[in-house]
């Protein structure tokens, strides 16, 4: 998965976390929808590994 793709969904789980959901979404969205055929999967995967991350502060 490209860096920027990775940011994006990292920030939307930060945006999220912060209350700013209407941000978040967009932020995702253009992630998700922005992917290439190849890192569709690894977006995927990420959101099923990260689901937490929408919720509490990954670092602690």
């Amino acid at each position: 998965m490209r860096p920027s793709t990775r940011a994006a969904l990292e920030r939307s789980a930060e945006l999220t976390r912060s209350g700013r959901l209407v941000e978040a979404v967009e932020v995702g969205e253009r992630a998700i929808t922005g992917a290439t055929d190849t890192e569709v999967p690894e977006v995927t995967k990420w959101l099923h590994d990260h689901a937490d991350d929408f919720l509490r502060d990954p670092r602690g």
